[in-house]
């Protein structure tokens, strides 16, 4: 029985389970980035929206 290729199985099954949990973090940060990057649009949107009329809102009429 060939001790040293028993250790060495072992180390690659437990690698291909760190593999797999590490491609779920990978997709999981993704996900958030993607997330960011789609509110940060949104943001920006709104931003270009406003400055094609920068005085709308800006004044308000009160009366007593």
């Amino acid at each position: 029985m060939n001790i040293t290729s028993l250790g060495s199985s072992g180390i690659d099954i437990s690698l291909s389970g760190d593999t797999s949990r590490m491609n779920a973090i990978d997709t999981s940060i993704l996900k958030k980035s993607l997330d960011t990057a789609e509110q940060t649009g949104a943001m920006l949107t709104k931003m270009m929206e406003q400055s094609v009329n920068p005085n709308l809102g800006a004044n308000i009429d009160i009366r007593l």
